[in-house]
């Protein structure tokens, strides 16, 4: 039976930029799946214009600056975590991602779920019309296998609990063809177990070391690659481990990686072989102030209202020659050098829903190797201390709190009270501050996939000699690497891999998801205009609300606590 494809399939095609791209002399009434696929390159128009769709803006309910998939993606997976300090009030919708005060009738969430849905609709129009058999023909419809599962992934990911939390719980629509008569939603396991299936089947009909391009195209590796994280995530840690070791197939891991270009990655990220999928932009695609990077910098054009928490910079800052950090977090410092600054939050209820805790920031005074500072007339000392031997850090006693871990630094710029540090994971493709091709999948994070699942199978010397590895990529000094005894005060394997993904990953969209599915709390008592919190994982609102526009037209359930 032809299953008429619908418009918005087209629309697709005609927005993906290509001189290739004439499907559009057809009448769109006339179209369907054996009309679109009667052009031998019908299936390649419509997987590229699937990636276009991530990437472009589009309007929905008449909203369309910044409402484009990725940029919707990384906020919505990123911000509710606790790498990103947003340092005011904002109009912008990832404000209540980041304060947990989603509502289903928020544009962006909306726009991520119809985006989400009309990426697997064309995925699905090519697996059931394109044949298979070419070389050609496999690697398209392999592509959109791939396209298909990290679809479902993200989704059931932001939309239900973690698998982790129950595979029988409520998931979301499972879609398989372009039959959209039912719409119901099947539970976490089942879509789970889909995406398990759709990778496979992409890995096996994409064939190994090749692809059609860049890392802006799926491939063998890029399907396995997101594999290891779908079966990390189901806890079949033995899968995790033999999906990573087919793909290194005996290589050092650390050849994986970028190394010699690492401060330059994500701008040379399509180009780079650490870089297993990207979502490719080009100078075409510059979307200025309406990126993702443009929250985290400001150079000539950007807002830079969104920095790294105080609770991540005392990772980084334990090493402080750690590339991941002098490459991609830039601090912006006073021109009175001379000066320090220290920071830590109080509590501050100005907020108008309760956050609004900020940062208290002064001018230090330095006598010898103490620091004072002075308000209210009263002056205040700031202490300091080795942790294992390794790091200082820096405590201060200040409005009846004892203790309060602060940091120190040379005088910064601020805004609104907050050191201003800018991140630069989104930004400077071809030298352009607005510009990147953001990463889906890498080899870092496979490599600490493995890690994660050798600690919970308690191979701990494995799990720690991954993690070596990327801290040696990352420039730690050799006593800063882990063995057994020599855990830094670590009480488990499974903690150091944990703070390592944070470290690795921070601001590309795991944080979140790396802490709830692991049974635990997020800790968001850091300064920033967020409530002053920890989120139990137990929380319903860890999941988002199911859109308006999906629930009161299709009659599905919507998660709890909304």
């Amino acid at each position: 039976m032809k299953k008429t494809i619908y418009i918005f399939a087209i629309a697709i095609v005609a927005l993906c930029g290509l001189s290739a791209c004439s499907l559009d002399y057809f009448p769109t009434d006339e179209l369907n799946s054996e009309v679109l696929m009667a052009d031998p390159a019908g299936a390649e128009y419509v997987i590229d214009g699937c990636y276009a769709n991530l990437k472009d803006e589009i309007d929905f309910l008449g909203y369309a600056s910044g409402n484009s998939y990725v940029r919707h993606y990384f906020q919505m997976a990123e911000y509710p975590a606790d790498n990103v300090c947003i340092s005011g009030h904002t109009e912008d919708e990832f404000y209540q991602a980041a304060t947990y005060r989603n509502t289903d009738n928020l544009k962006k969430i909306g726009a991520l779920w119809y985006l989400t849905y009309k990426t697997i609709y064309s995925a699905n129009s090519v697996i059931e019309t394109a044949e298979e058999g070419s070389v050609e023909g496999n690697q398209l419809i392999g592509e959109a296998y791939f396209l298909r599962a990290l679809m479902h992934f993200n989704a059931v990911n932001l939309w239900s609990k973690p698998y982790s939390h129950g595979r029988d719980n409520m998931g979301i629509p499972l879609r398989i063809s372009t039959n959209t008569s039912e719409t119901t939603r099947a539970s976490v396991g089942d879509v789970y177990d889909q995406i398990v299936k759709d990778l496979i089947k992409a890995s096996e009909l994409m064939t190994a070391g090749s692809k059609r391009g860049n890392a802006g195209y799926a491939s063998h590796d890029a399907a396995l690659g997101l594999l290891s994280r779908v079966y990390l995530y189901m806890e079949e840690n033995e899968e995790a481990i033999k999906i990573v070791d087919e793909m290194l197939a005996g290589a050092d891991p650390a050849s994986k990686l970028e190394t010699a270009n690492f401060a330059n990655y994500y701008a040379t990220a399509l180009t780079s072989q650490e870089t297993l999928f990207a979502l490719a932009h080009t100078s075409a695609d510059d979307k200025g102030q309406s990126s993702i990077g443009s929250m985290y910098i400001k150079d000539g054009i950007g807002w830079g209202e969104d920095y790294p928490t105080n609770n991540l910079l005392y990772l980084y800052e334990r090493y402080p020659e750690d590339l991941r950090y002098t490459s991609f977090i830039k601090p912006q410092y006073s021109t009175e050098a001379d000066y320090m600054i220290v920071s830590f939050p109080t509590k501050n209820d100005s907020g108008d829903d309760g956050s609004g805790r900020n940062n208290l920031s002064y001018k230090l005074t330095k006598d010898g190797d103490t620091y004072t500072f002075t308000t209210g007339g009263t002056t205040y000392r700031v202490d300091s201390a080795f942790v294992n031997g390794e790091y200082r850090q820096y405590y201060v006693t200040f409005g009846g709190e004892k203790d309060i871990l602060a940091r120190v630094t040379k005088l910064m710029q601020v805004r609104e009270t907050h050191p201003i540090y800018y991140v630069t994971k989104f930004s400077y493709q071809d030298g352009n501050p607005m510009l990147s091709s953001p990463v889906f999948v890498r080899w870092g994070e496979v490599i600490l996939n493995r890690a994660e699942a050798y600690a919970k199978l308690g191979q701990d010397d494995k799990a720690l000699a991954d993690v070596n590895v990327i801290r040696k990529r990352a420039g730690i000094p050799e006593e800063g690497m882990f063995a057994a005894g020599k855990m830094h005060g670590y009480a488990s394997a499974l903690d150091v891999v944990l703070d390592e993904r944070r470290l690795e990953l921070a601001f590309e969209g795991h944080r979140m998801f790396d802490v709830y599915r692991n049974k635990r709390d997020m800790d968001r008592r850091f300064p920033g205009y967020q409530p002053w919190e920890v989120v139990k994982y137990t929380d319903n609102k860890i999941q988002y609300p199911i859109p308006f526009t999906e629930w009161s037209v299709s009659g599905i359930p919507q998660n709890p606590g909304y």
